[in-house]
């Protein structure tokens, strides 16, 4: 195995991952809350009274920063080597697990294992295991 050292980013991801944990640590101590994505989108699909504005400003944020980044920083090269079969298979799959798992990757791996939950640490070695057999299979058994 050999490192990409053109496209090796610790800084940025870093930078990513700090900013990240900022603002779950600051959205449970404010709001008393855990940042989780597929909670923040389903309790829009299913909202209470006075609960829907502050998911409705999270989810438009989520999708207006990309737009900004486009718009300051110019537009960034994207490369899907799959079909559209394979993305869409991929998506229900990941939708079924977030379902079955009661969370998503950032609620369980980045608020859960935080808060030391078990259930999160199970459902976090689980996507990531499945990750990296997954990537196994394809790069190394299929190929």
């Amino acid at each position: 195995m050999q490192i990409d050292w053109n496209h090796f980013t610790p800084w940025s991801a870093l930078g990513g991952g700090l900013l990240l944990g900022l603002a779950a640590a600051l959205f449970m101590l404010v709001n008393g809350r855990i940042l989780g994505i597929s909670g923040m989108v389903g309790g829009l699909l299913r909202s209470k009274a006075g609960d829907t504005a502050w998911r409705l400003a999270f989810v438009l944020g989520m999708l207006a920063a990309p737009v900004l980044y486009v718009l300051l920083c110019g537009p960034v090269p994207a490369t899907v080597d799959a079909g559209w079969g394979t993305l869409v298979l991929a998506g229900l799959l990941v939708g079924g697990g977030t379902r079955y798992a009661a969370g998503c990757t950032s609620g369980h791996g980045v608020c859960g294992l935080s808060r030391l939950s078990p259930r999160s640490l199970v459902a976090t070695l689980s996507f990531m295991g499945a990750g990296f057999a997954t990537v196994y299979v394809v790069r190394h058994l299929l190929a």
